[in-house]
């Protein structure tokens, strides 16, 4: 299948699946297969090569109709046999499948075992872009209406560059923001990966003062039939002025009038965990009136039972030491 008629059959499918998200890897030096199950799903998938062990990267797939347990079981087993060709530890999946009870079973039923550590967005907020402005506006939170009112009579504007210049000073206040909130940020080579590989459909969106200082910026991408609120920053003036609101009111509308569906905020924290990482951004995503989304948590296929062991200490005290 090519990416569109994946998107067709499997509409729940987003960049990470992506052809896009393929060639940004091997700019960067990673090995990337692509997997198709006889017309009746598909994997996109990146061999990860770490101190702990080398493995097999399945972000939000493999895209599969997992009612159907005859043709996952074989797309399964397939992975397996890629995994041991390429001589990894354990292969690391995350589905788009909710959170319940049956889907879980659905991948223990595979063998599989719940990983140490996430795996793209496993609780995010998704906006329904098929609504009007008006229901759009209505759905926010009290607070966020008015901030994005606000920011409109205190002249923010909105503009947005898909230029090497912007990505740079994205990439400079963004590692000043990591400092700020305690996260690693990733790095100039892998945001122009990025720009190189989606093209078109990635750019830097900017909220300024009306005199032109910056306030917040966003990393937009889009692919199939949603927009990723992909990466973010901001400088002091956020603390005064609402830019990141104006930001993402002004990705809303543009994503809605280009035909994009839906809208992913891309991670929030998990309910009751106060001192994750996303915990901070978590009450400004959910104002905005969004899904509150809980995939199933990543699922590790173990290759090596040895090898994997050594792996599954080293994530495991990493999760606990970096809040996740």
């Amino acid at each position: 299948m090519n990416w569109q008629e994946v998107i067709k059959k499997f509409p729940e499918a987003n960049i990470l699946q992506s052809p896009a998200y393929g060639k940004m890897n091997e700019l960067l030096g990673a090995k990337v297969i692509e997997e198709d199950f006889g017309g009746k799903g598909r994997a996109l998938m990146i061999v990860r090569d770490a101190k702990r062990g080398r493995y097999l990267e399945i972000p939000c797939g493999p895209l599969l109709d997992y009612k159907d347990k005859k043709t996952v079981k074989a797309a399964f087993e397939k992975i397996a046999e890629i995994a041991k060709k390429e001589k990894c530890v354990f292969v690391r999946v995350r589905p788009q499948l909710i959170n319940t009870p049956e889907n879980l079973q659905l991948l223990a039923d595979l063998g599989l075992k719940k990983s140490p550590m996430h795996l793209a967005a496993e609780h995010t907020v998704i906006i329904d872009l098929t609504k009007s402005e008006d229901e759009l506006l209505a759905n926010m939170r009290r607070q966020t209406r008015y901030e994005v009112r606000r920011a409109d009579k205190q002249g923010i504007k909105v503009e947005k560059s898909q230029s090497e210049e912007i990505f740079k000073e994205f990439r400079k206040v963004q590692a000043e923001t990591a400092k700020r909130q305690g996260f690693v940020p990733p790095n100039l080579k892998t945001l122009m990966a990025e720009r190189e590989a989606f093209g078109d459909n990635v750019a830097i969106y900017l909220a300024k003062t009306d005199d032109g200082k910056p306030i917040a910026y966003g990393m937009i991408i889009k692919d199939g039939k949603e927009g990723d609120y992909y990466e973010a920053a901001s400088t002091d003036l956020h603390r005064k002025m609402p830019g990141a609101y104006a930001l993402l009111w002004q990705a809303m509308k543009d994503l809605k009038a280009e035909g994009y569906e839906r809208f992913n905020l891309w991670g929030i924290a998990p309910p009751g965990q106060p001192n994750h990482r996303y915990a901070g951004v978590t009450t400004f995503k959910t104002g905005f009136g969004g899904e509150v989304v809980e995939y199933v948590p990543a699922h590790d296929m173990v290759i090596s039972k040895a090898k994997y062991l050594k792996n599954w200490l080293v994530e495991t005290a990493r999760k606990k030491r970096r809040h996740l």
